[in-house]
């Protein structure tokens, strides 16, 4: 999930500079420096990790890979189980039978990295998917604040210093959590 976010504030940073850069634009204007300039600030890390959308991602996709994990994890304990034994063994065996068992140990370890990698290969792309849903709506939330509270500026992260007073991330994740789930 921390790639993914990475990877979601890299392209924030670029929105990021574009804002500060159009935000001082406009404070060093007379015009603007008359009126209240409204900003906000969303934190997506607590808004991924607090909101009842990203939970739901999360418990369906701990169901989703939950039984996998553990034919996986079952698969490296008789693994080592093996291991072990050939290894208390291997000084009684002879050198045919040792070495056949060996290449056996490794061929078992290689199958199993395999299967792990795959595992996480499609665990990533099912998270993405499910993350890129919830930020999708967040997005929409966040725009919907926007709108109805007359905002001049909202900002998610990277943001190095923003006071209580302009984080709305509550205000989000309660507009979420209210939000009825979107229908396939």
């Amino acid at each position: 999930m921390t790639s993914f976010i990475r990877s979601l504030t890299a392209k924030a940073l670029l929105a990021l500079t574009t804002s500060v850069v159009a935000t001082a634009a406009l404070l060093v204007s007379p015009a603007v420096s008359a009126q209240e300039f409204k900003i906000g600030y969303v934190n997506s890390d607590r808004m991924l990790r607090d909101a009842a959308p990203a939970k739901a991602a999360q418990a369906k996709l701990e169901v989703e890979f939950g039984k996998r994990e553990k034919e996986l994890n079952d698969a490296a304990a008789r693994l080592k189980t093996t291991a072990d034994k050939f290894e208390k063994e291997q000084v009684t065996l002879a050198e045919s039978e040792r070495g056949r068992r060996q290449r056996d140990l490794v061929e078992q370890e290689r199958e199993l990295q395999r299967k792990r990698r795959e595992f996480q290969e499609d665990l990533n792309q099912r998270k993405n998917e499910e993350l890129s849903a919830v930020v999708e709506r967040a997005n929409r939330v966040i725009k919907q604040i926007f709108d109805a509270e007359k905002y001049d500026l909202i900002l998610q992260d990277p943001v190095v210093f923003a006071g209580p007073r302009v984080d709305i991330t509550d205000k989000v994740i309660k507009a979420l959590n209210a939000a009825p789930a979107p229908t396939k």
